[in-house]
């Protein structure tokens, strides 16, 4: 019986650190998932500067542009070929921008959902295998109870 409490205490202890872990793992996937929002945060103050950016340089194209046209026509081509080279560069770095965010963010949701699930079937097995062991002690214990009673009353 003393064998039996004293494996008892063992997967008690197991399963403290089986609860354990899984906090541990709970505790990274929060850490992952407020570092993805940072990014998202970051991303999105570097897309409202880039759209800024594009602001300014459409309200200089407009003040070029009317000064331009005052003095010569073909100057005003030139710049507007040139800004309009700046703001196809500009849409299509932000456009790159946006997509690399969606591939990171579905990257680390897939990952996260690969994590959940990996420790969810390693936490189901291992209560089965202490479940199972626990059984198993109960019936070894019961047997070797009877046994001594039989010895005890000279059967």
């Amino acid at each position: 019986m003393v064998v039996v409490v004293m494996v008892a205490v063992v997967v008690a202890v197991v399963m403290v650190a089986v609860v354990m872990v899984v906090v541990v793992v709970a505790v990274v996937m929060v850490v992952v998932v407020v570092a993805v929002v940072m990014v998202v945060v970051v991303v999105a103050v570097v897309m409202v500067v880039l759209v800024m950016v594009v602001v300014v340089l459409v309200v200089a194209v407009v003040v070029v542009v009317a000064v331009v046209v005052v003095v010569v026509a073909v100057v005003v081509v030139a710049v507007v070929v040139v800004v309009v080279a700046v703001v196809v560069v500009v849409a299509v770095v932000m456009v790159v921008v946006v997509v690399a965010v969606v591939v990171v963010v579905a990257v680390v949701v897939v990952v996260a959902v690969v994590v959940v699930v990996a420790v969810v079937v390693v936490v189901v097995v291992v209560a089965v295998v202490v479940v199972v062991a626990v059984v198993v002690l109960f019936v070894v214990a019961a047997v070797v109870d009877v046994d001594v009673v039989g010895r005890c009353q000279g059967l």
